[in-house]
């Protein structure tokens, strides 16, 4: 039986996130920056002959068929492979937080099996196949932060200097359909270029979905309150209830609960930093 451990998938975190309009398919135009940062789930893989998928989570419940086993299922229709796996989840990343947990977990799967299987499909084969399972998994996939625009497909790869981010979550988590759904949802920001974004990176933009989410959400505004009172300038990553800011260095926060919200229970908080390439970079060939 061969192996595979301690296969990483990690979070990221929209440094911005501008709806510019909206197609007559109902799906939203966003312009975004995706930045990987060093928080990360942590996947266990057993290949297994007779094509069985199965998958065992270490640390929290999952849903019954979540994205990795549905990636795994969709390698195999795509490919004809007939061998299985059996997959360890250590889920880390928390659900419903902008961070974009489950379509890494789902990238990192499609990376280490198309190693394992052997089947040796380029990163454009498996981004097609990724798109099929969500819109961000591309991004994870192709292992650059990334100027994303369009409805996700848009990927221009970025270079961001190194730097920390206090990152908390409320026990809260919001669910992206309620947002994107929402009447007073601001859809016509300006269209930004990478110059705009170059100039000041990680102090560019704003979050259109904040609003929003605040008001579905009021633990949002509890966590951006808290960050903004250590003197931080606060927002929201992606469409969950996650928010971030950036430190002026490495320092360690005072992450006693008792100085969190309703005492911090189940309240996140991680000081992160970004990582300038994918754990699982070059695990499968480029076209260039």
């Amino acid at each position: 039986m061969q192996s595979l451990h301690d296969v990483l998938a990690p979070a990221k975190l929209n440094l911005f996130l501008h709806i510019t309009g909206r197609r007559a398919d109902g799906y939203h135009l966003l312009q975004s920056a995706f930045m990987l940062i060093d928080w990360c789930d942590t996947l266990h893989f057993e290949v297994r002959a007779g094509g069985q998928l199965s998958r065992e989570d270490l640390v929290s419940p999952l849903p019954g068929d979540d994205l990795v086993l549905q990636s795994a299922r969709l390698l195999q229709q795509v490919t004809g492979c007939t061998q299985g796996a059996h997959i360890q989840i250590e889920k880390r990343i928390p659900s419903q937080a902008g961070m974009g947990g489950g379509s890494s977990d789902a990238a990192s799967c499609l990376l280490a099996l198309n190693r394992l299987w052997g089947l040796n499909l380029k990163v454009s084969q498996l981004a097609e196949i990724g798109l099929r399972l969500g819109a961000d998994v591309p991004f994870f996939l192709r292992g650059h932060n990334a100027w994303v625009q369009g409805v996700g497909e848009q990927i221009t790869p970025l270079h961001l200097p190194p730097a920390h981010f206090a990152v908390l979550k409320p026990p809260q988590g919001l669910e992206t359909a309620k947002i994107f759904g929402a009447p007073d949802l601001k859809r016509d920001s300006k269209p930004a270029t990478i110059a705009d974004f170059a100039a000041d990176p990680y102090g560019f933009g704003h979050n259109d979905l904040q609003p929003v989410a605040q008001r579905l959400c009021p633990q949002v505004f509890q966590a951006i309150s808290w960050l903004e009172n250590a003197g931080l300038d606060a927002k929201m990553t992606g469409s969950g209830s996650a928010v971030f800011a950036k430190l002026s260095h490495a320092l360690s926060l005072d992450q006693s609960h008792d100085h969190l919200p309703d005492h911090g229970l189940d309240w996140q908080l991680r000081v992160c930093g970004n990582l300038e390439i994918h754990p699982l970079w070059g695990w499968a060939s480029s076209d260039n």
